[in-house]
C-alpha cells in the first residue's frame, strides 16, 4: 500500500499542464478532509458542504464551479481527491477537460 501511495505522489508532481478542480456537492459528505489537505483551495460552507475557492479566496458556490490548481498545491489537492469519502472531488486538465484525478479519472 505504501508503494502505491508513493507512485501516485510522484505522478502528481509530473503534471505539466494547467489543472482545475471542482466539487460535486450532491456527493459531498462534509467530512472536511479536503479542507485539511488544502485549505487554500477548499472550504466548508455554512451548509456543511465543501466548495472550491477562487485565487482571491472567494467561495465559489455555483454548481460545477472550478478553480485552478496551483502547482505548489497539486499534491495536496490530489490527496484530497484520493481520500475524499464522497468521491466528489474532480481534478481535470484545463485544455480538454479530461479528469486526471478523482472518481471519473481513467
Amino acid at each position: 500500500m505504501i508503494v502505491q501511495q508513493e507512485a501516485s505522489t510522484e505522478d502528481a508532481t509530473e503534471v505539466r499542464e494547467p489543472l482545475e478542480v471542482w466539487i460535486d456537492q450532491d456527493l459531498c459528505t462534509g467530512d472536511g478532509i479536503c479542507v485539511q489537505y488544502a485549505p487554500e483551495v477548499f472550504e466548508l460552507d455554512i451548509d456543511g458542504l465543501a466548495y472550491v475557492k477562487s485565487g482571491g479566496d472567494e467561495l465559489l458556490q455555483s454548481p460545477g464551479a472550478t478553480t485552478p490548481v496551483p502547482l505548489t498545491l497539486l499534491r495536496d489537492v490530489v490527496d484530497s481527491a484520493k481520500e475524499c469519502p464522497g468521491d466528489c472531488i474532480h481534478v481535470r486538465r484545463v485544455s480538454d477537460r479530461v479528469e486526471v484525478y478523482g472518481p471519473d479519472a481513467e
